[in-house]
């Protein structure tokens, strides 16, 4: 199974853009057509949170008319800048969008590896939560299947990304909690978060934890105590996470964009 996983897309309404530096909007639009020619081509696709910008009025429908050519099955998860009212409007007849409940949680049970959908999201804030309603949620969609490989799919990293000038930003209240049931599941082979614009992989609890690079604009690494917020002309990318059965996921970095594949040169080949 291969799952491409896109995160932190902004879109905004039309005519607009977050910055005069970079258009979110079409930023999105290249990495729906770089999706749509993959070989070979994605299962499934993983939205990671922040699909708008806002919220703010003719973001969601923009939004809608961006994915609207993804010609691969693709889910959603709520980031700190989404409006869940307005995700179940845009998604409400897709089948998958759960429609009523506080928070947009959901299992994806049509492919080998199952898929657990939660919510971490603070209306108003950019730090998230797990409160006790949805880690308990978590525990009994867990306890169901407790031998099927699973992945946890959340917008807040619930660990430690070594990126200092991000440790506002994935504040997760739960993180301890979730852990915990990570912990006890082997079956769990993955934690995929987004929020902080910036690739990190590690092992957390057993599981492999990634957090993956945004489409809209990638933050600066810099690893020293006191950095800046900084963002970075890197290329958008995303994130294909191949599941190899007694292996467990294998990920790639794919960056959007016109990157051809070259032959080596005669000397290259001989040294």
């Amino acid at each position: 199974m291969l799952i491409a996983q896109m995160s932190d897309l902004h879109v905004t309404a039309p005519g607009t853009a977050p910055t005069t530096d970079y258009d979110t909007n079409a930023r999105l639009a290249a990495a729906v057509a770089h999706l749509n020619a993959l070989d070979p081509r994605p299962d499934l696709v993983l939205i990671t949170g922040d699909l708008i910008n806002g919220p703010k009025p003719g973001e969601y429908e923009a939004l809608a008319a961006l994915l609207e050519p993804l010609s691969i099955p693709y889910r959603v998860v709520t980031g700190n800048h989404d409006d869940r009212d307005g995700l179940r409007r845009t998604f409400a007849s897709s089948g998958w969008m759960p429609m009523e409940g506080e928070f947009i949680q959901y299992a994806v049970e049509d492919f080998p590896v199952r898929v657990l959908v939660l919510d971490s999201a603070v209306p108003g804030s950019p730090v998230g939560a797990l409160c006790a309603r949805r880690i308990a949620w978590t525990a009994e969609r867990l306890a169901e299947q407790p031998e099927r490989p699973t992945i946890i799919a959340l917008h807040h990293p619930p660990f430690d990304t070594g990126l200092a000038f991000l440790d506002t930003l994935r504040c997760l209240e739960g993180a301890e909690e979730l852990g915990r049931l990570v912990r006890a599941c082997p079956n769990v082979l993955a934690v995929l978060c987004g929020h902080t614009h910036r690739q990190t992989a590690l092992n957390w609890n057993g599981a492999y934890g990634f957090v993956g690079p945004s489409v809209a604009y990638q933050v600066a690494l810099d690893l020293t105590p006191e950095p800046p917020y900084r963002w970075t002309e890197e290329p958008s990318a995303l994130a294909l996470h191949q599941y190899r059965p007694g292996v467990g996921l294998i990920t790639h970095l794919s960056p959007i964009g016109d990157y051809p594949a070259r032959e080596f040169s005669r000397r290259a080949r001989n040294s």
